[in-house]
């Protein structure tokens, strides 16, 4: 089932994608539960050097269904019908990563690529390089003391 708006942090499942949900679900006396895995792709920015990764969430999961659901316990079914997608939302959510990786050993942004330091900040002894655009915003920053404050 494609589901939109599954997104946290810098990971996100892409809009039209499936999420593919395989569940056996089981009778109680009071409700259902419903066992199984679930399985989304996911993209994101590498939170050291910003490049594009994307990799796979998938979840096991032992959810029970009840007419009148404990909150942050179990999840509400009709009387002839279980919607499954709060559930399915939950889980993907829960298991994006918040800060993704492109690689374990990442060290950041290819300083041949994007130099920091004097060349970044306007060194004329050396050819200008520019600055990588997705660091441009920080260029603004003011980190001096305010005379004004005094």
């Amino acid at each position: 089932m494609p589901l939109d708006d599954l997104e946290v942090s810098t990971a996100r499942v892409p809009a039209g994608e499936p999420v593919v949900v395989d569940l056996e679900l089981e009778t109680l006396s009071d409700g259902l539960v419903a066992t199984g895995t679930i399985d989304a792709p996911w993209t994101g920015e590498c939170r050291r050097c910003l490049r594009p990764v994307e990799g796979r969430a998938v979840v096991e999961v032992r959810e029970i269904f009840q007419p009148r659901p404990v909150e942050g316990e179990t999840y509400a079914m009709g009387e002839d019908i279980v919607d499954l997608e709060p559930m399915v939302r939950d889980a993907v959510l829960l298991a994006l990563p918040l800060a993704p990786l492109c690689a374990d050993d990442c060290r950041g942004p290819a300083p041949e690529e994007f130099p920091t330091g004097s060349a970044a900040e306007g060194d004329r002894t050396r050819p200008e390089t520019p600055v990588d655009p997705r660091w441009a915003a920080l260029s603004g920053l003011d980190f001096e003391p305010d005379d004004r404050d005094e």
